[in-house]
């Protein structure tokens, strides 16, 4: 009986691996010491771990990125294959931080993506229609800190487990702290005064996070050694991922960032994963950390939940009303 998962050049076509929408797929890989390879028309790896050799295999149609950390190495027509499929692959280093690309190190966020320009058009012309016009890209900016608070009171509303922690958008004071971050978002007159109204929401959110799980001592350091700055690392570099992937498949290059700054290699990557990081990768980075949970089980919550509560969708639906907004009142 032949196998009808078991594909062959000449018996699919590409179109085939994308049925499923990217905001609907569910999967994001960290793969380390292993080999990536094509089989048999699927995307396997292979570990040697004790010496068993055994081969995973990688859902690629549900799949929207692979981070290949130390130790790994992948074949041409394993690439094939995920380009095909429409996944971003990129390289890091151990525990997914730093990420690198191919032979260059860098400290910014770059993706090899799938080469591929039959991808709407409509998205990166609208952006582009009022992209260099000064006023609506602050305002644009603006629009994606609202969401990022909008979707950060959604999930802390909601989830219970975040609130036995203390993490509850309905507490007062979380409540104020989000409402007068709120309000200082829509008067801001520059994208540097907004970075650093964002950066003193976040300093805030660290320290509420540190207090609630009795993390203390807790400073923010991207070299740091300890669980806590290790999670956030990782957690966002996930973020980025999705973030990396909502820009590909909408067509947007990653330099036409709106906040992050125009001559930062991959800023708007880092615009759109700020619309869930707080709101997900922080708490969950804080209360593993205190729980003393492994890299791979932290690594797994963050996926569950970004998952749960449809990050992707999220960054999707964001970007896509800036691309295509015509209205510009805040």
């Amino acid at each position: 009986m032949t196998n009808k998962n078991a594909y062959t050049d000449n018996s699919f076509f590409s179109s085939d691996l994308k049925t499923i929408l990217h905001s609907k797929r569910a999967n994001i890989y960290y793969l380390s010491h292993c080999r990536v390879m094509q089989k048999d028309g699927r995307v396997l790896y292979l570990t040697e771990d004790d010496k068993a050799n055994q081969y995973f295999n990688i859902p690629i149609a549900n799949t929207t990125s692979i981070l290949l950390g130390t130790g790994t190495s992948i074949t041409n027509a394993a690439m094939r294959l995920l380009s095909q499929a429409g996944v971003l692959v990129g390289f890091c280093g151990g525990g997914g931080t730093p990420l690198f690309m191919g032979s260059e190190k860098e400290f910014f966020i770059e993706w090899l993506t799938p080469q591929s320009e039959y991808r709407p058009t409509e998205y990166i012309q609208g952006w582009m229609s009022w992209w260099f016009d000064d006023d609506k890209r602050l305002q644009a900016a603006q629009m994606m800190q609202l969401a990022r608070i909008e979707f950060l009171r959604s999930v802390w509303q909601r989830d219970k487990d975040f609130k036995q922690h203390g993490f509850d958008s309905q507490q007062p004071d979380i409540a104020s702290l989000l409402d007068t971050h709120q309000s200082q978002i829509v008067v801001q007159d520059n994208v540097m005064h907004l970075l650093q109204l964002e950066a003193r929401l976040t300093k805030s959110l660290y320290k509420l996070a540190a207090q609630n799980t009795n993390y203390s001592g807790f400073t923010r350091d991207h070299d740091g050694l300890d669980k806590a700055n290790s999670f956030l690392n990782h957690g966002n570099y996930l973020a980025y991922g999705l973030g990396a992937t909502t820009a590909w498949v909408l067509g947007i290059p990653h330099g036409f960032a709106v906040m992050h700054g125009k001559t930062r290699r991959g800023a708007l990557v880092f615009d759109i994963a700020d619309i869930v990081k707080d709101a997900l990768v922080l708490p969950l980075s804080f209360i593993c950390a205190s729980e003393n949970l492994s890299e791979q089980e932290f690594r797994q919550e963050c996926l569950n939940y970004f998952t749960q509560y449809k990050a992707l969708d999220a960054m999707f639906e964001v970007v896509k009303d800036l691309a295509l907004k015509t209205d510009w009142e805040i």
